[in-house]
């Protein structure tokens, strides 16, 4: 896997040991020509895997940005893959679950890639809503299969849906943050 863009486009991530499914190059891509200018915003990869997608957004100038990975077995490859990142970048080693609510700050951005056979992907974003963790404006993306489509609402909480992105059978469904969504519903 390579970094598509930015400070560090070109380089070379290891793709650590265990179950992981990479997001691919071209939707990793297109998500962050989507989000345009994230310099200075900070962002948070759940279920980072290999870090790439956290990586990425630190080569776009995001600070700071934190990884959440459970897999200890991938923690060395993770290390190793944002070791020559300048920026302020922290890996945290826990579960998504655990570390949702104890979450010491907002973010501009909070990405999640759940394992795709994972179930409560929905609950999952509700307690992300809960926890206040993306700021009021901020983006709530999210990677999954195109088997799931049909079981996402178009609010969540204070999380308005916004926009759908296929990539073979992979979707990203992006949700914006805003204090007037529950009395201002997206029209579906």
């Amino acid at each position: 896997m390579r970094i598509t863009g930015g400070l560090y486009r070109g380089r070379t991530i290891q793709c650590p040991p265990g179950i992981i499914r990479p997001a691919m190059d071209r939707m990793r891509e297109s998500l962050f020509s989507i989000l345009g200018d994230i310099a200075g915003c900070s962002f948070l990869d759940l279920f980072s895997g290999s870090g790439c997608v956290g990586i990425e957004a630190a080569s776009r100038g995001a600070e700071p940005v934190h990884l959440v990975e459970m897999d200890r077995g991938k923690k060395p490859v993770i290390r190793k893959n944002i070791g020559f990142v300048e920026s302020q970048i922290k890996l945290f080693m826990t579960n998504v679950n655990h570390f949702i609510p104890t979450a010491k700050i907002q973010y501009d951005f909070v990405y999640a890639d759940p394992p795709f056979p994972m179930s409560g992907k929905v609950a999952l974003a509700q307690s992300i809503d809960r926890a206040n963790l993306v700021k009021n404006e901020g983006l709530f993306i999210i990677h999954y299969p195109a088997e799931e489509q049909k079981g996402w609402p178009q609010q969540i909480g204070e999380l308005a849906f916004l926009d759908e992105r296929a990539y073979g059978r992979s979707l990203l469904r992006f949700y914006r943050r805003t204090n007037a969504a529950q009395s201002e519903p997206v029209q579906e």
